[in-house]
C-alpha cells in the first residue's frame, strides 16, 4: 500500500495541542479518548502510514504528565457485555488495560464504575479490582440526563458522584468501548474539581471524521462506513459555522450533545470555553496527509470492505439490511467498486475454472495469488500457502510441508475427531509448516514471509468458517468474501 501520511509528524503535532489545551485550561486537563488506543486498524488502512500504536506512541511524549482513568458501565458489567473484536467481555478488558498501560510505564490512577446502582458484578468486580491494588470510584444514573442541565450540575446530580482525586496535569479518560461514560465522567471531575476550587478544562481526542478534511472526502465516508451500525452520520458542524464562518466536519452525536454539553459547562465554569464541538476536539489528522490519492484509495477500499463485511452479517443473520444498505449508498457517492481490489475478480475466475471454492491476495508487488479446495487443503490454507511461497521465491508446485508433519494432524482430525475428510485448515498447515521447518530449509524460508502477509487484502468465494476468519485476522490480512455460503453434499 502507498504511503501517504506522516505518522512522526502526527505523533509531534498532537502532543503539542495536547500540551497547549493544557495550559489553555491552567495546568489541568480531561482528555476524553474515543476510538482504540491500541492497534488501531482502521486508522492505519484509511489513512496508510499511520502506525495502530500511534496513539500511545503519542501519549508516551505525556506520560510524565498524565494518568490514566478506565470509565466502565455497571450495566455493561451486569450484561457481560463482550467487546467483539478481542472477544472478551468488557470487565475482563479493563483489567487487560490495566496491565498493559503499566506494561507500557503510564500511571492508572483508577476506575470509574458509571451507572451504579447496586448490580452485584459490579460488587464483585470492585472487590477484584481491590485485590489488584487498583481504586475504583461510583457515579451515579442521573435522572433527567442529559437534557436536565440544572439537575445534573448540582448536589443532586454530579454532586452524588465519588470525587476521584487525580494527581498530574493531563487525566486521560478511555473506556472498553462506547457508552461506557467516559464523557460523563470528565465533566463530573470538573463540577468537583471547581467546588473545590482547582481550575481544570475539558476536550476530546476522536480522529474520526477529520474536521478539516471535506465531508464527502473518502476518508470521512469511510468513518460513516465503519459506524453504519450505530446510524453515525458525518455533518457540517453548524455551531462552528455561526461563531467563525468556516465549514468544519463533526458527526451528529457530538453535534446533538453540544447544547446540552455547553449548558452543562456554563453552570459549572460560569462560561463554556468552547464555541462548537469541533473547538472541543484535539485532532491534528488532517495536516499530517501529504498524499490525498493514496488516501483516498485506501480509504475507498476501506468502504468496500465495510460493505462485504455487513453483506456477509446480514447473509449469516438477515438483521442489518438497513447497514447494507446504507453503505451501498455510500459505495455510490464514492464510486467505489470491486474493481480496487484485485483479489475480488481473481477469486471468482479461479471458481469458475475450476468449479471449487477459491480465494485470491493481491501482494504488495501487484501479484496476485490463489487458493482452491482440494481433497487436502481448503482454500484458506492453499492460499495462505501459495502466498507464503510466492514471496520466498520457492516453486509453487514444490511440497514444502513434510508428510511426517501432515499424517499424525489428519489421523487427529478423521479418527479422534471424527471429521469426514483430512482437508486442512489454515492454522493446520501453519503448524505443519512450522514443524517442518525445522528440517527444511525451505519450508523455514516460507515461514519467515508470515509477516509479509499483513495489511495484505484477500477474498473467498464463499463465506470462510469463523476459524478461518481469526486466524487472517491475527496474520493480519485484509479479509472480505461473497455474502454465499458453501454449497456442499
Amino acid at each position: 500500500m502507498q504511503k501517504g501520511f506522516d505518522n512522526e509528524k502526527y505523533i509531534k503535532l498532537q502532543s503539542e495541542h495536547i500540551r497547549e489545551r493544557i495550559e489553555q485550561f491552567g495546568g489541568k486537563l480531561y482528555l476524553e479518548f474515543g476510538g482504540k488506543l491500541f492497534d488501531d486498524l482502521h486508522a492505519s488502512r484509511v489513512l496508510p502510514g499511520f502506525e495502530p500504536d500511534s496513539k500511545i506512541r503519542m501519549l508516551k511524549n505525556l506520560s510524565s504528565d498524565a494518568e490514566i482513568i478506565i470509565a466502565i458501565s455497571a450495566d455493561d458489567i451486569e450484561k457481560s457485555k463482550v467487546r467483539s473484536d478481542l472477544d472478551i467481555t468488557y470487565d475482563e478488558d479493563v483489567i487487560r488495560l490495566i496491565g498493559v498501560f503499566r506494561s507500557l510505564g503510564f500511571y492508572v490512577g483508577s476506575v470509574v464504575i458509571t451507572k451504579y446502582a447496586g448490580q452485584s458484578a459490579a460488587d464483585f468486580f470492585r472487590k477484584k479490582l481491590a485485590e489488584l491494588g487498583v481504586r475504583s470510584f461510583l457515579h451515579y444514573p442521573i435522572e433527567g440526563y442529559p437534557s436536565d442541565t440544572q439537575k445534573i450540575v448540582s448536589e443532586e446530580g454530579y454532586g452524588k458522584n465519588d470525587y476521584i482525586e487525580t494527581s498530574r496535569p493531563l487525566v486521560v479518560v478511555t473506556a472498553p468501548g462506547p457508552g461506557s461514560g467516559k464523557m460523563a465522567t470528565c465533566l463530573s471531575q470538573l463540577y468537583h474539581e471547581y467546588r473545590r476550587g482547582i481550575v481544570a478544562g475539558y476536550a476530546k481526542f476522536e480522529t474520526f471524521p477529520i474536521w478539516n478534511l471535506p465531508l464527502s472526502h473518502p476518508v470521512n465516508v469511510a468513518y460513516e462506513a465503519a459506524t453504519a451500525d450505530l446510524d453515525d452520520m458525518n455533518m457540517i458542524d453548524p455551531f462552528h459555522l455561526e461563531a467563525y464562518g468556516k465549514m468544519t466536519v463533526n458527526y451528529n452525536r457530538d453535534v446533538e450533545i453540544f447544547p446540552v454539553l455547553r449548558a452543562m459547562l456554563e453552570r459549572i465554569q460560569g462560561e463554556s470555553p468552547y464555541k462548537s464541538p469541533t473547538d472541543m476536539g484535539v485532532n491534528m489528522a488532517g495536516f499530517c496527509i501529504y498524499d490525498n490519492d493514496a488516501v483516498c484509495r485506501a480509504a475507498k477500499t476501506e468502504i468496500l470492505r465495510r460493505y462485504y463485511k455487513a453483506a456477509v452479517e446480514y447473509k449469516r443473520s438477515a438483521s442489518n439490511a438497513n447497514e447494507v444498505a446504507r453503505l451501498k449508498l455510500l459505495m455510490n457517492q464514492s464510486g467505489v467498486t470491486a474493481d480496487l481490489v484485485p483479489a475480488i475478480a481473481a477469486s471468482l475466475k479461479k471458481a469458475e475454472e475450476t468449479g471449487t471454492v477459491c480465494a485470491a491476495m493481491t501482494l504488495d508487488n501487484g501479484d496476485i495469488v490463489t487458493g482452491k479446495t482440494s481433497p487436502l487443503l481448503g482454500a484458506a490454507a492453499a492460499l495462505v500457502l501459495n502466498a507464503l511461497k510466492k514471496l520466498a521465491g520457492i516453486d509453487k508446485d514444490l511440497d514444502i510441508i513434510s508428510p511426517t508433519a501432515l499424517e499424525p494432524i489428519c489421523t487427529l482430525k478423521t479418527k479422534y475427531l471424527h471429521h469426514r475428510n483430512p482437508r486442512l485448515h489454515s492454522d493446520e498447515v501453519l503448524l505443519a509448516l512450522s514443524i517442518s521447518s525445522a528440517t527444511s530449509e525451505d519450508a523455514a524460508k516460507a515461514l519467515s514471509k508470515l509477516d509479509e502477509l499483513r495489511g495484505l487484502d484477500a477474498h473467498f468465494t464463499v463465506i470462510p468458517s469463523r476459524t478461518e476468519e481469526k486466524i487472517f485476522k491475527r496474520l493480519g490480512i485484509n479479509l472480505t468474501s461473497e455474502p454465499q455460503f458453501e454449497k456442499k453434499s
